[in-house]
């Protein structure tokens, strides 16, 4: 047993916060469960989709027979969080929210709220490993298809020593097994998928509604007009779908892919085929963050990724000053600023850092971008 004293779960009205909650009961832990509301709007049919997941989450307290409360994140959540969505957006990047969601919000907001509960520690559904024989390392969950060590890389090592992940040792299976077996309500309850405040909406319908689309030309990588954007901010580096250019009569007849943006002229830059402009040999993170408070060296051989359940990419990195150069032994495709990029050295996440520039294996004429 890990701690001793009282454990705080989040409780998210899932199946897996439920097991979680569960085992912990189970290994005769005192347990209290804490909903965190984070977010405040309806869905697209009218409906608060939180109170469905506030009442499926207060069920399992009662289920399991702990303790069960609820508390409102929503001020700080959109202070911290949503704020640096939405800039990131207007300077034509592609954020990853969830990463400083578990960074601020439920590793930090939340954790402090626990603390001052009398808490040894906070536990959480997350599918990841922690071992903490010489200080704290956060490890790779069983359940490669489930992992989640990428959106804990921004976390530190005195924020992981407070944490408790009771389901990362368990195969996605195991864990409705044994939500199922107990008759837990949610144990067959379909996992949430999309950004975490936004959900299964509709995403360019939802972000319309803070930031003005500002539609512009798209054009080919020989400056050629070939269609319409709707606004920079609703595309991403190698996005394919949604582009509406699909049945033009002319070129190859390949498919059309974003391969930049010239955010200056607002034009959307498109290529018919996946080409050279589409892959980056190397990307530079102005600030990289390990979650020990140190990199192994300064200049160091481990692998990456570049986006959630990408295979682990061999790559070396080379410190410069709070950032760091990454080169890859292979090109890369559509490398996204914005997005993070993950360090692991074998089982262990070392932690990681926001992608700003990327270089590409073939760089884009200079004439399609604006003065």
């Amino acid at each position: 047993m890990e701690f001793d004293g009282r454990i705080v779960i989040g409780l998210s009205g899932g199946v897996d916060s439920s097991a979680a909650a569960l085992i912990l009961k189970k290994r005769g832990m005192d347990v209290v469960g804490v909903f965190m509301k984070n977010w405040d709007e309806q869905d697209e049919d009218g409906a608060c989709t939180a109170e469905q997941d506030y009442a499926d989450a207060r069920r399992i307290a009662e289920q399991i027979g702990i303790p069960f409360y609820s508390v409102s994140f929503v001020k700080e959540y959109y202070d911290r969080v949503f704020a640096y969505f939405l800039d990131e957006y207007k300077r034509g990047r592609t954020p990853n929210p969830d990463i400083l969601c578990n960074t601020e919000i439920k590793f930090k907001a939340f954790l402090e709220l626990a603390l001052t509960m009398d808490a040894s520690a906070l536990a959480t559904g997350h599918y990841a490993r922690l071992d903490k024989t010489n200080g704290v390392k956060l490890l790779r969950a069983k359940d490669a298809g489930k992992d989640q060590t990428y959106f804990l890389a921004g976390l530190t090592a005195a924020q992981l020593e407070k944490a408790l992940f009771p389901i990362g040792e368990l195969e996605k299976h195991e864990v409705r097994d044994i939500a199922r077996r107990a008759g837990l309500i949610t144990a067959g309850k379909k996992d949430s998928t999309g950004v975490c405040f936004i959900g299964e909406r509709n995403f360019k319908k939802f972000l319309m509604g803070f930031l003005p689309a500002q539609p512009g030309d798209m054009i080919d990588t020989t400056g050629r007009v070939v269609g319409r954007h709707d606004g920079l901010m609703y595309y991403t580096m190698g996005q394919r779908r949604g582009l509406g250019i699909g049945g033009m009569n002319t070129g190859s007849g390949e498919s059309w892919f974003v391969v930049g943006k010239d955010l200056k002229g607002n034009r959307l830059i498109v290529q018919q085929g996946e080409h050279e402009e589409l892959f980056s040999t190397a990307l530079k993170a102005d600030r990289m963050h390990f979650i020990s408070g140190e990199a192994p060296a300064r200049s160091f051989r481990c692998t990456a990724k570049f986006r959630y359940r990408q295979p682990d990419q061999p790559v070396t990195v080379t410190l410069d000053g709070e950032g760091a150069h990454i080169d890859f032994d292979s090109p890369q495709r559509a490398i996204t600023p914005g997005q993070w990029a993950v360090l692991y050295d074998g089982e262990t996440c070392l932690g990681g850092g926001a992608i700003d520039e990327v270089r590409p294996l073939k760089a884009l004429d200079k004439k399609l971008f604006s003065e």
